[in-house]
């Protein structure tokens, strides 16, 4: 089991994380990021958050990069779930530019949004307050919104990965602790 600080508890009380074990539970990277695509920036948020992923004891069983843009994102995110029972964490396209679409590209392929994920991912670091990200389900993959900075991707992700097994392993009918 995991324990996690309570958001915004300042008398150092710890609430204990349902469902933390990540043994058996697979995970998935798409990094959205023109520059990478076109080989003139490196893939460093997506390097960290396979790296955090395998330290939280999850299977990173497929990283992927494609350009900005609701359709390439979109048509990644159908074809990463299909068949597929986990995580999936995108990383860039989350802000103000232009062609940050994964937002949008994301809510056009999800069934169901968590909103509550993406509200406690924000909620790190101020400039979360920036963050357009979201997250959902499709399928049994839970889909993650995270900066494509390594920072706060890495940042980002850690503010909800303890519940991630949990929410997985509800959406795969699997017993879980309540």
């Amino acid at each position: 089991m995991g324990w996690l600080r309570s958001p915004g508890v300042e008398s150092g009380r710890f609430q204990r994380m349902p469902d933390h074990d990540t043994s058996g539970l697979a995970a998935k990277v798409l990094t959205v990021s023109d520059g990478v695509v076109a080989g003139t920036r490196d893939d460093r948020s997506g390097v960290a958050l396979r790296e955090l992923l395998e330290s939280h004891g999850y299977e990173v069983v497929e990283a992927r990069v494609v350009a900005d843009g609701v359709e390439s994102v979109a048509a990644a995110l159908i074809e990463m779930s299909t068949g597929f029972a986990g995580a999936i964490i995108t990383t860039g396209g989350t802000g103000f530019g232009p062609r940050d679409l994964t937002p949008e590209a994301t809510r056009s392929v999800i069934e169901r949004e968590a909103p509550g994920l993406a509200e406690a991912m924000r909620l790190v670091n101020p400039l979360g307050r920036l963050s357009r990200a979201v997250a959902g389900t499709l399928g049994q993959a839970l889909i993650l919104n995270a900066p494509g900075s390594p920072k706060g991707a890495v940042e980002t992700v850690e503010a909800v990965i303890d519940i991630v097994p949990h929410a997985v392993r509800l959406m795969t009918a699997a017993p879980t602790d309540h």
